[in-house]
Parts: structure tokens; sequence; C-alpha cells
């Protein structure tokens, strides 16, 4: 199927955020300028992600500008490069978190079979650049308050982006650069209204941070939205649809009972609210997230820049709706 790129017209309601307006009218939306960050690895609806966003890009809705790993594990940045690789955009810049931070692979052993399967270049997350660098340059280029960065892993890169300083890029410290930039941050992290989340906890200093100090509004999809949100199971049956991602999902979804009804779709939910926004998909409550250790609870305030994610639609037809963008084929298949 062929996409003709195109501008959407839509009515965006009314909020007023730290820094900028927001007011209710009709306005041209562009398409969205974003950079993906992920753990791809220890679970699979990363790679779900990955294909919405690349699907979105093919349709005119989103400009990937990047996808950075915040998990070291060398097959990271291989399995990064596949999929763009066979979406037709091997070109699109990789970055990964370099020194302290996160190494784990998949218990399933999905990235070993890709690697295996597809074409790629990169042969090892050591070989791409550092993420806080590739941030700073992206970011720097861009118009400003244009950005949408969408977060599907640890805080790492994240934190450790606002804890930069000036450089050849910008003469900016981090904190300014990204309120400069960044329109907005999603970011799957979070059990709301309270609970321990596992991209929140694994580097919980770094996610302090970042939710203590983004200067731009925060939209979370928080565990309780994905979880409920089952994904895989329809086109792993598409006989005639072939690549990496009916290939991670057929090969993932037999290995645990709880993937029966196919795989929780946490990562999926946040891409496509960084994209097409919260509504109709789901509403959103306003507030701030309140992190201690690797917990975290939240606190309502009608002033706050930061929201979560709550139930507007039907679980299952949000499903359908993400199913759709997944089945996708790359140009590799065209």
């Amino acid at each position: 199927m062929t996409y003709i790129s195109r501008m959407k017209i839509l009515f965006v309601p009314f909020f007023i955020f730290a820094g900028f307006t927001v007011f209710s009218q009709t306005v041209t939306q562009k398409p969205v300028r974003i950079i993906l960050d992920t753990d791809i690895g220890p679970d699979y609806d990363d790679v779900g992600a990955m294909a919405i966003l690349h699907t979105l890009a093919d349709k005119g809705d989103a400009i990937p500008l990047a996808v950075m790993a915040s998990n070291k594990n060398k097959l990271v940045a291989p399995t990064i490069d596949i999929l763009n690789t066979y979406f037709g955009r091997p070109d699109l810049p990789i970055g990964a978190a370099k020194g302290a931070a996160a190494d784990i692979g998949a218990w399933q052993k999905w990235p070993e079979m890709l690697v295996q399967k597809y074409p790629h270049q990169i042969k090892s997350t050591e070989d791409v650049e550092d993420a806080v660098i590739l941030y700073r340059k992206i970011l720097a280029a861009q118009p400003d308050n244009s950005v949408t960065i969408a977060s599907i892993g640890f805080l790492t890169n994240l934190s450790n982006l606002l804890n930069s300083q000036p450089d050849q890029y910008s003469d900016l410290p981090g904190v300014e650069l990204v309120k400069r930039k960044v329109s907005k941050l999603v970011s799957m992290a979070g059990w709301f209204p309270k609970g321990r989340e596992y991209n929140l906890l694994t580097d919980s200093v770094a996610s302090a941070n970042v939710f203590n100090h983004w200067p731009t509004p925060v939209i979370f999809s928080g565990f309780e939205i994905g979880n409920e949100i089952k994904t895989g199971l329809r086109f792993v049956n598409v006989t005639a649809l072939q690549g990496p991602v009916k290939d991670v999902f057929a090969f993932c979804i037999p290995k645990a009972k709880e993937d029966s009804a196919g795989r929780m779709s946490w990562d999926e939910t946040t891409v496509l609210v960084a994209i097409l926004g919260a509504k109709p998909y789901f509403g959103l409550e306003r507030g701030h997230i309140v992190v201690k250790g690797g917990n975290n609870s939240w606190k309502k305030d009608k002033n706050g820049s930061q929201y979560y994610l709550t139930k507007a639609m039907p679980y299952n037809k949000v499903a359908g709706i993400l199913e759709s963008y997944m089945e996708h084929e790359g140009k590799q298949n065209k």
C-alpha cells in the first residue's frame, strides 16, 4: 500500500502549559518530528512500537529523526537497524547510552533470531554514537518547540541529556536545550495512580531526575494502560504477511502463558499517542508524578504540566487500531 504524505486539520483543546499556550482552535498540524528512545530487547512490544512509528511516518503523520537505545546490550542497535532497514529507513540515525547504563537481553532470544535472518549494517551497540551527543546534535538543528520524544525504555539517556553541557552543537545546557526544542515527552513509565513499574525502576535515579526537572509537558502511558491492550495474535495469523515484526511476535507469543491472548502493548500505546495524540483513544488526568525510590504516586494539579492516560475507547478497539498499524509491510517486501 502506498500512503500519500499530507497535512492534517484538527481541533486542539485549550491548555496552558508552562512556557506556552495551545488555544482551542482549528490549526494546521504538520507531521510530528519524533525521536524514539527505546530499551528494545527485554520485551518485544518495542518491536510493535517501532512498526507503528514507521507506519505513521509512511502515512505522513510523523518525521522520525532518530532512534536512541537506553539499553547497552550488544544486540540492541543491530535490532533497531534491522527494523529501520526493513521499513525503508536504513540511514535513520541511531544512538545508544554510554557509560553507566543497563545491559539487558531478551530471555526468548528473539534479537538473536533477527540478526541471523535479516540484513543490517550495525554489528554491535558499541559501534553507534553516544545518545546524548546525537540528541544534542539533532535537537539543535530543529525548529523551536517542534520535537516530540517518545520514551519506551529506561530514562538514562534523557537524564544524561538534561545534565549535558554546552558543546559544538548548542551553547545551551541540557535543560535549556530541551525547553527550547522539545514540545512534549510521552513516556511509558509508571503505574497510575500509584505503583512500581519496570522502566521507572531500572534506572530510578535517572527517572527521578527526568520527571522532576523535565521543562515541557509530559504524558505518561502507565503500566495499567498497556497491560490491558493485547496485540499480535491477529497479524501473526495473516499468512501473506512477512517480515521481522511478525517473526518476533510469532516466535515469542507461544513461549509465555500470559501472552496467549497477545502481548501487552505498553510501548505501542506510547508511540500512538506521541504521534496522533491521546484523543479519542484515551483520556488525560492532569497533575504531576511523585517518584520515590523505584515507586511512583500521583498528585492531582489543575495547573500541572504532566498527564497520565486513562481509559476512553474500549481496549479491544485500541488493540485493533494498533494491530492495523503493526501489519504494515516494510519497503523490502514491496
